[in-house]
């Protein structure tokens, strides 16, 4: 479900001050297959850096890799670092970074022995708790700049093909959009159906680094206004501060003659955007949630965008019916009985969650699980509504225990579908409570 919705990391006033050696694969190799995992519609990818394992999103909305986590590593080098101060959408002010040189980037047998990466330290920025998995920093142009991308989102795989001995495969259910190349970004041209399904064409920034499905900017002489069924939503994390705007649904939108009905829409408050002296011509982003159903082939070289769709094409644009975030929040202790009341030891389900584990008298087990807590809550929504709060530590969703599921699986069991009854057993200053809502569809 997509509830964390957008993390915009795009740096626009940062100078290109080194020059990077370009990503190789070893000669004579067509490509590059990197399994990736698919979370909240953003793609985690494996990569080395001088040595140490880490996991990075492929954004193609950021110019330079950026770190932004390291808390579960003891030790990293980095190398040939300066101080920076950079500025990024979100109402904040410019923050300090380090600007680093001479890195060596490894993603399988693809090499890069001359990275230049940028190292932000924000917890605020810190995808991990978010995700429920370790996120360390994000990285795009420097890929989609050196190789042929494909991405498939349905079998969560992405190929880096050398573009020299890359041969096109012909289909008839494959179509082409021309990208356009700005500032190491890419663009699309498509079209939005707005009120009567008046069709308005757009100028789209392709930001696979979002969660969300699209973003429009509020242009009333273009028609592109906000529709009168709307919230107001957190939309996302910038690097200098939080997004906000209003959250609704267009009746679709076109890309390469696909369309995509009822489509989720973001219209952000445009002074998160100050750090922009201009938006030229753009229109908007599109984000994950539409990106993740078509596999995807990008060729900056040739200034082509390849689609097709894919299995998950006609699935349903998430909204967040519950009105609640959650995300981790460090770790705790449970007790689980693994004996009956003869003191008979119980077979084990084998779904026991934690790293660490202590016995007492073969009868109980303590384990060490990830905490989950409320991490933001929409006002009016039926969670907010029924009286679930920030910082409520959630233990059990309709009688499921949550330390047995991953955060995404949670998200799903508080928002499964408009009219089901959902109880949630909650901790809230040291005291269980149940607290139950109704989901309902957020434009009734």
């Amino acid at each position: 479900m997509a509830f964390l919705r957008h993390m915009v990391f795009l740096i626009w006033c940062c100078p290109v001050l080194l020059l990077s050696q370009n990503f190789k694969l070893p000669s004579g190799e067509k490509f590059q297959k990197v399994k990736f995992e698919l979370v909240n519609n953003l793609i985690i990818i494996p990569i080395e850096v001088n040595g140490a394992q880490l996991s990075f999103i492929l954004d193609s909305g950021v110019n330079k890799p950026i770190l932004f986590n390291l808390s579960d590593k003891d030790s990293i080098q980095i190398n040939n670092v300066s101080e920076i101060v950079i500025k990024g959408l979100g109402e904040g002010e410019p923050i300090n970074a380090l600007i680093s040189s001479s890195n060596l980037f490894r993603i399988g047998e693809v090499v890069n022995t001359d990275q230049q990466l940028y190292v932000v330290m924000d917890k605020e920025l810190n995808l991990s708790p978010r995700l429920g998995i370790p996120v360390h920093g994000i990285i795009g142009y420097d890929l989609f700049r050196d190789f042929i991308v494909e991405l498939n989102y349905s079998s969560k795989y992405l190929k880096l093909h050398d573009p020299d001995l890359y041969r096109s495969k012909k289909s008839s259910k494959t179509r082409k959009l021309p990208l356009q190349i700005i500032q190491n970004k890419a663009y699309v041209q498509g079209d939005v159906l707005m009120k009567n399904k008046q069709s308005i064409p757009v100028k789209l920034l392709i930001d696979s680094g979002s969660s969300d499905a699209l973003w429009l900017f509020e242009d009333l002489d273009r028609g592109l206004g906000v529709p009168r069924d709307n919230y107001v939503d957190f939309l996302g994390q910038g690097l200098s501060g939080s997004i906000y705007g209003k959250r609704t649904k267009i009746d679709g939108i076109k890309l390469a003659g696909f369309l995509l009905k009822d489509a989720k829409t973001a219209f952000p408050d445009l002074q998160y955007f100050n750090s922009m002296t201009t938006f030229g011509d753009r229109n908007g982003s599109l984000g994950g949630e539409v990106l993740k159903r078509f596999t995807l082939v990008f060729n900056y070289g040739n200034s082509t965008l390849s689609l097709r769709k894919n299995s998950l094409f006609n699935k349903p644009f998430d909204f967040n019916l519950s009105g609640i975030d959650i995300q981790h929040n460090g770790m705790r202790y449970i007790s689980e009985s693994i004996a009956d009341a003869n003191g008979a030891v119980l077979a084990d389900s084998g779904k026991s969650f934690g790293d660490v584990q202590i016995l007492f008298e073969n009868m109980t087990r303590l384990s060490m699980v990830p905490e989950i807590i409320v991490s933001g809550i929409r006002a009016g929504s039926p969670g907010h509504e029924a009286g679930l709060q920030e910082g409520d530590v959630i233990l059990a969703v309709n009688g499921k225990k949550v330390h047995h599921y991953k955060l995404q699986q949670i998200l799903q069991m508080l928002n499964d579908k408009e009219g089901k009854r959902v109880k949630v057993l909650i901790e809230r200053y040291q005291k269980d409570m149940l607290i139950t809502y109704v989901l309902k569809d957020v434009f009734k």
